[in-house]
This record gives C-alpha cells, structure tokens and sequence, in this order.
C-alpha cells in the first residue's frame, strides 16, 4: 500500500462491492422467469364406419368324436374269470389305424393255464363215459345170459309138463308149479331187463351231460381267450384313457390291470370331431340349432375353427360338485373345418353367434352415455362438440349398430 493511504478507504470499497452484488442476484432471483408454453390435452375421438358387428356368447366344453369305439376289458365268463387282467399290448395315444389291425392284448397266461386244467377235465369226462359204456356192455351181456338161461328152464318146464297125463296128481301139480315159477321168473326178468336198460341209459346220459359241460366250460375259456386280442372295427384314431395310479391320473400303459368291462381306450373318426359345452338353463333362451359359432382350443392359443350347432340338450341336469339348484343344457357343435391337432378330450370353447348385423354404422359404446333411457355421443364440430342423441340397435362387447342420430364419417368423442 502507497504511504500516506488509509486501509479504511479500500475496506469500504469491497464492502460497496459486495452489497451491490447481493443486491444484483437478489433482483435477477425475484425476477419472474418466461415460462414454456404447457401442452394441450388431445381429446379422443373415433369415426363412425360401416361394418359387421356379431353379439356372441362363450360357453366352455370339451372336445369329442361323434364316431367312435370303445375299446373295453372282456367280460369273462364264469366264476373263476373275476381276477384282473394285465395289459400285455396297447397302441400308444394318436396311433391312426386302419380296421382289423391289434389295438390291445391282454396277458393270456392265466387262462392258458386254466384251459390246459380244463382240458384234462374233459379228457376224464370222455374217458368216464367210456369206461361205464364197457361196464355196462358187460352187465347186459350178463343179464342177457341170465335171460337165456331163464328161457331155457321155462321151456325145460313146459316140456315136462307137456307129458303130465302119464303121471300121478302129485307129480302133475309138482310140474304146474315149476312151470308156473319158470314162467314168473322169465317174465320177471323181462321186466328187469327194461328197468336195467333205462337205468344204464341214465347213468351213461349223466356221464355225457357231465362230459358236455366240461366241453363247454372249455369252449367258453376258448373263446375269451380270442377276447384277449382286440383289433379295430373302424379306421380311426386311438385315444387311450387315463388310469389312476400312484395317486395321481395317468394314462393306460403296458402292465397295467384292468378289470372286466373297463374302458381303457377309445378309436375316434378324426373326421366327426364336435365341441361338447355345458352352458346354464337361465342363459340357453338364445341358443338355436344351426347358430355359427367359433371354436377355440386353450392347447392352441390363435387357432379358430368354424362350427355349428346341431343338437341341444332337452332336460337339465345338475353336476355333483354344483348346488341341487345349478343346471346346465348340453349344447354340441360341428367342427366345420378341421385340423390334425384337434384331438378328443381337448379343453375348448365356443363363441356362439346369437345375433348379427351387416353393413351398419357402428359407434364405440365408449362413445356413448346414458341418461334417463336415452343415448347419447358428442360429435365434433369444428373445436367443439356437440351433444347429440342416437338411436342404437344391436349391441356388441364394444360396438353397437346405430339406427339413428349418426351417419359414416362422423367423429365422436370416446369417454
């Protein structure tokens, strides 16, 4: 610092410095700032165009084969055929065969075994009746000689009384009464000779009746044995059922027991497949026989096909899990088209048409509003829009059919 200054002087000049540019900042603080324009709401509208508009219903169900077989566990006869049947074969699920060819096959040994036991039964029947054909031969031929025998004495008797004059009346009643008792003892013997034949007949008819019941019992073993092997009565498409097993469902596989008239398998025509749907009695006014519908399948998210509707239920039946008080119709519908993916048993559904309408205008029901029965849009008119009435027909989800109040090319506001 230059000599003879004060430092005073240069502390007030910083300080006049700072004040005045607190004073700067505080007024370019208070200062009100130009502020960007703020954005305009765009309101949405949408135009009225002409289309079709569809009122559908969705009802949940199963896919099935109108043709089909089943294939089912024989039904064996007699009380020794009660036991399980172990499956030796089955075609595997989706297999397409022809008529004729081996579906299932049941284990045979069982009733081989059984067949072979029966077999020596009917060979001791046979040999039964054989042996007491030769006893039989051998007591008549006895009873023959007995007979001969007999005959002989009556003759013998008939002779010596023949010459009775010559002798004393002791001697001829002595001849009477040996020639009565030979005569008695002949005709006896005559009758015992029938009795005797139809008493062999009868054993030996025993024999036979015993024989053929065992031929018969083997027959009938014989022929469920043919059972075992279950080939196809139609071209078609096997669909194996599922089993329970483990505690858990599963399909049939080879080595599983099935029992007498159990279903474990099922050819389908894959030409006939149907949609079966269950839809509740209170929402079954609409449904038609011939309606179009669209059937969707949960296994193939996008694929629709064309259906219709061919038979509806006449009596409502109630479900085992539902309130006695819950009933559902059974609603079927052709598939018209078809695809080799759709298979029975496939969890689907169907739109049903209930009511269509072609080349109308159609207006969002986002667009309308309701007051006192009324309808009601805001068309727009320049920047504005303006409150108008309309008539409205068939509704839709999203859409309905205008019948009056607007015309194609008008635009409405959306709420």
């Amino acid at each position: 610092m230059p000599r003879g200054r004060s430092p005073w002087k240069w502390l007030f000049l910083i300080a006049l410095v700072l004040i005045g540019a607190y004073v700067a900042y505080r007024a370019s603080a208070t200062r009100p700032q130009p502020q960007a324009p703020k954005p305009v709401a765009s309101i949405p509208t949408a135009k009225i165009r002409l289309g079709t508009l569809e009122r559908t219903t969705r009802i949940a169900g199963v896919t099935s084969a109108k043709n089909y077989i089943n294939i089912t566990a024989p039904r064996l006869r007699g009380p020794e055929s009660r036991g399980n049947l172990v499956l030796l074969k089955l075609t595997p699920s989706g297999t397409s065969v022809k008529k004729g060819d081996v579906v299932a096959q049941i284990d045979p040994q069982s009733a081989l075994d059984h067949i072979d036991d029966v077999t020596d039964t009917v060979e001791t029947a046979e040999a039964d009746v054989r042996k007491r054909q030769a006893e039989q031969s051998v007591e008549w031929e006895n009873l023959q000689q007995t007979m001969r025998v007999a005959k002989s004495e009556l003759d013998k008797a008939r002779i010596d009384y023949s010459a009775a004059e010559v002798r004393t009346d002791i001697e001829r009643q002595l001849l009477k009464l040996a020639l009565d008792e030979a005569e008695a003892k002949y005709n006896q013997l005559q009758k015992d000779l029938a009795s005797k034949r139809i008493s062999q007949r009868a054993e030996l008819r025993v024999l036979e009746l015993t024989r053929e019941r065992h031929k018969r019992h083997l027959g009938r073993h014989q022929a469920d044995l043919q059972k075992f092997t279950m080939r196809a009565s139609m071209d078609g498409l096997v669909v194996v059922q599922v089993n329970f097993r483990g505690g858990d469902f599963s399909p049939f596989q080879e080595g599983d027991q099935v029992y007498p008239g159990m279903i474990f398998a099922k050819i389908v025509d894959p030409k006939s497949m149907q949609v079966e749907t269950l839809i509740n009695q209170t929402e079954s006014g609409e449904i038609r026989i011939g309606q179009t519908a669209g059937a969707h399948f949960d296994a193939f998210a996008g694929l629709t096909l064309p259906a219709k509707v061919y038979s509806i239920g006449a009596l409502a039946s109630g479900g085992w899990r539902q309130n006695f008080y819950i009933r559902n119709i059974l609603v079927r519908a052709n598939l018209e088209s078809l695809d080799p993916r759709v298979i029975p048993d496939l969890s689907a559904s169907l739109d049903v048409v209930l009511a269509r309408a072609e080349n109308k205008p159609l207006v969002p029901l986002a667009a309308v509003t309701a007051a006192n029965g009324k309808h009601f849009v805001y068309v727009k008119t320049g920047e504005t829009f303006e409150k108008r009435q309309v008539e409205l027909g068939l509704e839709s989800n999203r859409q309905a059919v205008v019948l009056a109040g607007l015309r194609p090319g008008d635009e409405v506001r959306l709420n």
